[in-house]
């Protein structure tokens, strides 16, 4: 589904909610949204775009895992039923509507070169995280100074990137995934009005609350080191951590 056709869905099942609420019979917005399924692209199937791509799976999004040995995520996907595929980066590029990015940040300015075009316009929650001693001092040096947001998009220029789930051990989004409310808060960071909207259904549906921080330069408020990084918090604590409007 184009993500244009996406949006337009997602304004029409608002409406239909408005007009239920002035029948006393609303229908929550979020809920309505959430009925609309969006292909994703995975770009990195390790530990936590396997753990994020299985949860939109089991929420009924069309996945395709992709690495660069998409050979080695075949009996993966296949354990997953029909709504996931395996493949290489091409494929989905390609295949996603949006595109989730969990891969060492050492990688991006190669993906960035080697994609950049076909990147162009896509929505890309980006997951990855800058680590000195996996990716080299220059590039960590590089987030710390200007901002992972800044950064990434810089690497990724075409993209419509939205900040997400970089925040926490891939095994506490497995454990956590749909708890009971409150339910657990992923902080998230856009410059693209309708990227950090897609975002926000996403993170809904992988069961979580997203907390939208603000824009790209903000992520840094949950880089790693930063205050709102490593916190396992509901969506009204993450807030108050982060002096942000109820």
């Amino acid at each position: 589904m184009p993500i244009h056709d996406f949006l337009k869905i997602q304004r029409r099942a608002l409406l239909r909610a408005g007009g239920a609420l002035i029948l006393g019979a609303a229908l929550p917005a979020t809920r309505a949204v959430a009925q609309a399924k969006l292909k994703i692209g995975v770009i990195g199937s390790g530990h936590i775009g396997g753990t994020i791509g299985t949860l939109w799976v089991k929420s009924g999004h069309p996945v395709l895992f992709s690495s660069r040995h998409p050979e080695e995520l075949k009996d993966f996907a296949a354990a997953l039923g029909e709504l996931a595929k395996a493949g290489t980066v091409d494929e989905a590029i390609v295949f996603g509507d949006v595109l989730f990015i969990a891969v060492p940040y050492g990688a991006l300015p190669q993906i960035g070169q080697d994609y950049g075009v076909k990147l162009n316009g896509k929505i890309v929650l980006d997951a990855c995280n800058a680590v000195a001693a996996r990716d080299g001092a220059p590039i960590a040096d590089e987030v710390e100074k200007e901002g992972i947001g800044v950064v990434s998009q810089k690497y990724l220029s075409g993209a419509r990137i939205v900040r997400a789930f970089n925040t926490l051990n891939y095994k506490i989004f497995a454990s956590e995934a749909n708890r009971p409310d409150p339910k657990l808060a992923v902080p998230i960071a856009g410059d693209d009005a309708e990227a950090v909207r897609v975002a926000e259904g996403l993170i809904r549906d992988a069961g979580f609350d997203a907390v939208v921080v603000g824009k790209l330069a903000d992520a840094r408020r949950f880089q790693r080191g930063g205050p709102g990084y490593g916190q396992q918090a509901t969506a009204a604590e993450l807030r108050q951590k982060l002096s942000l409007a109820p």
